[in-house]
């Protein structure tokens, strides 16, 4: 069982910049000590102390995404933070980077191009690194929108929304391995990528589909995922579907799927992988927990 952390975020998570969208009383609690960069900073060791890597390898507007997160941080107090912007598969073998990760507590990875993530990061001494912190230290693996999308073992790049419920339009590839037995999908409800989720479990029922809204996360560790953030968390269970006629229609048909379980999840519910079972919390979430 990995020691290390996993937050998987479903993209465009409250970074303390635009306090116009609610009553400023309420939006200072939600940010500074409710809100999803709050969690990552305060589950890692360190606490505001942490040397954060700010992964920006994913994004072709790194600079601005990355400084975005540095001040996004600077907020919380957690000031010991930088940019790392891996470019080619080159530099994920230089020792300048390793030198970095080595010395991370956490690392943000931001979103953009999952698929440019990880063919760049896939097979690297990063990587492989990566992986060894979040198996064996006290560390903490942040990722959002295609950060988030890329981390499981099995990662969905390609589907519209229009067309995901038609056989053969979701393309599935394999992602940066630090979950199995699941597939992450973000932007979850605005983009409304639900028919991206049912299609790839129809394909392998053995596969868990988590669904990440906006400003929504998951906490995975020790088996146990909690929802954090304001936003809500899907999941989508295939393990009780009992007929669909995926395996007698070809491409571009419309799938039919008979009983699909779906769970909703909101902030301090808890998942429990190893008994696959959803914990509600029935407490009012603005009553300190």
């Amino acid at each position: 069982m990995a020691k290390g952390k996993l937050v998987i975020v479903g993209g465009a998570e409250d970074k303390g910049e635009d306090r116009q969208r609610y009553d400023s009383d309420i939006a200072v609690d939600d940010y500074y000590e409710n809100g999803i960069l709050r969690r990552i900073v305060d589950e890692s060791v360190k606490k505001e102390k942490s040397r954060i890597e700010i992964l920006t390898t994913a994004s072709l507007e790194a600079e601005e995404l990355g400084d975005d997160y540095k001040k996004a941080f600077a907020r919380l107090d957690a000031n010991n933070s930088d940019i790392m912007n891996i470019t080619t598969r080159e530099e994920a073998y230089e020792e300048k980077f390793l030198k970095r990760l080595k010395a991370a507590d956490i690392v943000m990875v931001t979103g953009g191009d999952q698929m440019r993530l990880t063919s760049i990061l896939g097979g690297t001494p990063f990587l492989s690194m990566l992986h060894d912190k979040y198996e064996k230290e006290d560390f903490v693996y942040a990722g959002s929108s295609a950060g988030a999308a890329s981390a499981s073992n099995n990662m969905v790049f390609q589907g519209t929304t229009e067309a995901s419920l038609f056989k053969g339009k979701v393309r599935v590839t394999s992602g940066l391995g630090f979950i199995n037995n699941v597939i992450i999908d973000t932007h979850f409800v605005t983009r409304g990528r639900i028919g991206r989720l049912l299609q790839i479990i129809v394909g392998n029922p053995r596969l868990l589909g988590i669904g990440l809204e906006e400003n929504a996360a998951l906490l995975i560790h020790n088996q146990k995922m909690e929802a954090i953030g304001p936003g809500m968390v899907i999941i989508v269970d295939g393990r009780c579907i009992k007929d669909s006629n995926f395996n007698d229609i070809d491409d571009g048909e419309a799938i039919s799927i008979e009983n699909v379980t779906l769970h909703v999840m909101s902030k301090y519910d808890i998942y429990d992988l190893k008994k696959d079972k959803l914990n509600i919390d029935h407490r009012n979430n603005d009553d300190e927990k």
